[in-house]
């Protein structure tokens, strides 16, 4: 089945064949994907900023053999830096030496070739690019959210997860919800009809800004800078819709049986962040979504300082309500989760790596790819101003300039900062078109 081609049945019908379509005849190359004749698995980190890093000791954290050989940045600094903490907590499992340190925009490739699991944890533009080329190579991923930034990344997202299927390799999202213990009793209680039928859902994700880097001496080039602040350019993240929010849209596609919206609409844009630090991304947006039986999801999410702060995912029922991030229920049934924790960070690693071990390859395929489209609908439907329905996204050619395999150091950025020290913002609804 052709990614480019699939609708938003044939979407369905994929995301459900996601973990059962185990590569028959594959099973030697994911049993072997590792240092043959050892225990030893070796990983290695594109992207050295902070989730890169703490992806690959949640690594450790859960397979002692697991052994941490090398790492890529743009920045030989980051590299640099995180090799240091790294072996400062890991001293026994971080062998990463000089020559499997990489900088520029080609490391990626010298990770993909020096290990057995590549962690993607860098600008989420290049995340379903580097996916799908460590797929392409034969080795297991783990890939952070967001998944793609745009229709056209998510569908290579796709592309990577089947590729996956077929040679019998692992590939595990970083939509860490869904490897929460709590969550994970939560949704089975709602799927059994704790609080009847779903009616409506809440979704926040408010807070200060974030990820702010400050233009320094070394950035060479004006690209140099925006890879350096990427969570602030919309080329680079994709926003914050798709770069927080997906969070929230992924635990209430969870809770809606992985059905995904028939339209969105929504509003957004700048009013509290100003100076160059903060790129040409919006600072708060709200989305309105629609399910085919008539289910609205409201979401929300904000990144200025000074207001509110909420973290929620609120379920509405015809028989209670669902406080989902608290893990409670009221109404009919009253309930409050007081099973085990654990972090779910190292569990969906720790998920990863025994599937590696046993031969039976996991793939997240499904709903990393379908959350991540449900978020890009509501980010498209605030820069343009319009309702946009799920079968004009499937079929959407719409990408953020350049390709991720096009972009150079020394190239034109997409934004440019103007004579005010501001970088215009990236869409104004109701004027700008992209589908």
């Amino acid at each position: 089945m052709s990614a480019r081609t699939t609708s938003r049945r044939q979407f369905v019908k994929f995301s459900t064949a996601a973990l059962s379509a185990a590569a028959v005849g594959a099973l030697p190359l994911s049993r072997s994907a590792h240092a043959a004749g050892s225990d030893i698995i070796r990983i290695g980190v594109i992207g050295c900023g902070g989730r890169g890093p703490g992806a690959a000791v949640n690594a450790m954290n859960v397979d002692p053999g697991v052994r941490l050989v090398a790492l890529s940045d743009v920045f030989m600094s980051r590299v640099q830096g995180a090799r240091k903490r790294l072996q400062a907590e890991k001293p026994q499992q971080v062998t990463v030496d000089d020559d499997h340190c990489f900088a520029g925009l080609d490391g990626y490739k010298h990770v993909i070739q020096s290990v057995d699991v590549v962690l993607i944890a860098c600008a989420a533009k290049f995340h379903p690019f580097y996916a799908l080329e460590a797929i392409k190579a034969g080795k297991h991923v783990f890939v952070e959210k967001p998944h793609a930034i745009d229709p056209v990344g998510v569908r290579q997202a796709m592309e990577a997860a089947e590729l996956a299927r077929q040679k019998g390799l692992s590939i595990m999202s970083g939509l860490q919800s869904r490897y929460t213990p709590g969550f994970q009793e939560t949704i089975k209680r709602i799927h059994d009809g704790a609080i009847g039928e779903i009616v409506a859902i809440e979704e926040n994700f408010l807070r200060g800004p974030y990820g702010l880097y400050p233009r320094l001496p070394a950035y060479k080039t004006e690209v140099e800078y925006q890879l350096a602040n990427q969570y602030h350019f919309t080329w680079l993240c994709g926003d914050d819709v798709v770069q927080s929010l997906v969070h929230n849209v992924d635990r209430a596609t969870w809770a809606m049986k992985e059905q995904t919206p028939v339209w969105a609409r929504g509003m957004g844009g700048r009013a509290a962040s100003f100076g160059e630090i903060y790129g040409d991304v919006f600072d708060h947006h709200g989305v309105v979504y629609q399910y085919a039986n008539g289910v609205r999801m409201y979401a929300f999410c904000r990144t200025q300082n000074g207001c509110y702060n909420e973290s929620s995912s609120l379920l509405m029922g015809s028989k209670g309500r669902c406080n989902l991030t608290a893990c409670t229920i009221e109404g009919e049934t009253k309930w409050r989760y007081t099973g085990p924790g654990g972090n779910p960070y190292d569990i969906e690693h720790k998920v990863l790596f025994e599937a590696i071990r046993s031969g039976k390859p996991v793939n997240a395929g499904d709903y990393m790819a379908r959350s991540t489209m449900v978020a890009v609908m509501g980010q498209l439907a605030c820069y343009t101003g319009q309702q946009l329905t799920w079968d004009q996204l499937m079929k959407s050619d719409f990408y953020y300039r350049p390709k991720p395999e096009e972009v150079r150091l020394d190239m034109q950025p997409p934004v440019k900062l103007g004579p005010d020290g501001q970088y215009p913002v990236f869409a104004t609804p109701g004027v700008t078109k992209l589908l």
